[in-house]
């Protein structure tokens, strides 16, 4: 068994969150605890509640790297598309993270505890993540304020998390493969089309009753 003093602080940490991954990578969610990835680095339990308070601050700070991987995804999608061209890039980027990271994908929204919501550092995360959608939908609609960009953002995104939900439990019951990024292009489209719609309906009555 190591010693404590063969690892700094940070090394036992990266150590850990890296065998936790493994393991869910591998077993799913259900597979983790505290004794399994103390295990798998060659360390005690009583070392790894060294640097994680319990097993829901490591499956938080799981999360948070999952978080990270998403966003270094949806940073790959071109700067130079129109803004709902990338959105619908995101959307697509988001359906082959979960498939890709499955049981990473799936800890991030089912871990929960008797604590309430998760930390604020981690929704500071998420919040960021969400930011990349707020961008283009101001930059589609800049009148708008950040209040309703901020609530457009959730709404759709999580039209898309539903698809993604579905087709991750192979519940579609639609189409075959491409069915779920035919489903939220065109939830993107009609959320936008509707918008501009409903936006030019008001202003078409501004300028009635103004006459």
């Amino acid at each position: 068994m190591a010693r404590r003093s063969d690892h700094t602080r940070e090394e036992l940490q990266e150590m850990a969150l890296t065998a936790a991954e493994t393991l869910l990578d591998e077993q799913g969610g259900a597979a983790l605890s505290t004794r399994k990835v103390a295990s798998a680095i060659g360390y005690s339990v009583g070392s790894l509640y060294l640097v994680f308070k319990n097993l829901d601050d490591l499956c938080w700070q799981i999360n948070a790297r999952t978080l990270e991987g998403l966003m270094h995804t949806l940073e790959q999608q071109s700067a130079d598309q129109p803004p709902r061209d990338r959105l619908k890039a995101y959307a697509n980027a988001y359906l082959d993270y979960a498939r890709e990271w499955s049981h990473r994908w799936a800890l991030l929204f089912d871990h929960s505890t008797d604590e309430g919501d998760a930390p604020e550092w981690l929704q500071d995360k998420i919040a960021t993540l969400f930011g990349r959608v707020e961008v283009d939908l101001a930059e589609l609609y800049p009148d708008e304020t950040p209040e309703d960009i901020t609530l457009a953002a959730r709404t759709l995104w999580g039209g898309v998390h539903g698809i993604t939900q579905l087709k991750m439990r192979d519940k579609l019951f639609f189409g075959g493969d491409s069915a779920a990024q035919l489903m939220t292009d065109s939830l993107i489209d009609r959320y936008l089309d509707g918008w501009a719609y409903t936006k030019g309906q008001t202003k078409g009555n501004a300028k009635g009753d103004a006459a």
